[in-house]
């Protein structure tokens, strides 16, 4: 019975760290929007383009974060309990998915360009297309988090 609570507290006590970390590079995922979306006009086009492949980097690899470790382990979470999650996350995933083709629109028209004085009502637009697509992808993905992993949180020994 030990061992069964010691392999619990390791496999559901690394999932929570994984979220943790991912959660972290979302806050900075979310510091380099902002600041790019609040200085992009005021931004020399040379400072402009590091910022926005700064972006990009930081995008693809959260975005490849969620998809590639995150939502595997949420997925065997919900296998392991048994009680509805992978109906849930069949749900959302689609939508998280959708999400995931404006990320990588974004990151195809953006990255490595140094836009002109005439292309920022583009990237205006495009970075408030990328913000929108944003808020909508945290929101199904704290939902996912709060019901495919902190529901089970008094079932698995704390990590603490």
């Amino acid at each position: 019975m030990l061992d069964n609570c010691r392999d619990a507290k390791e496999r559901w006590g690394g999932v929570h760290q994984l979220i943790d970390r991912w959660l972290k590079e979302r806050q900075e995922l979310l510091v380099h929007y902002c600041d790019l979306s609040d200085t992009a006009r005021s931004t020399p086009s040379e400072d402009l383009g590091k910022k926005l492949e700064r972006l990009c980097e930081i995008l693809v690899d959260y975005t490849s974060a969620g998809h590639f470790e995150v939502y595997e382990q949420l997925i065997q979470e919900a296998r392991e309990f048994d009680d509805g999650g992978i109906e849930l996350a069949g749900r959302i995933y689609p939508r998280i998915s959708e999400t995931t083709e404006v990320v990588l629109d974004f990151n195809e028209r953006v990255d490595g360009k140094r836009p002109s004085e005439s292309e920022m009502d583009d990237l205006m637009a495009e970075l408030s297309r990328l913000g929108e697509a944003l808020e909508t992808r945290f929101e199904l993905e704290d939902f996912l988090i709060e019901h495919l992993h902190n529901v089970h949180a008094g079932k698995v020994p704390s990590s603490a």
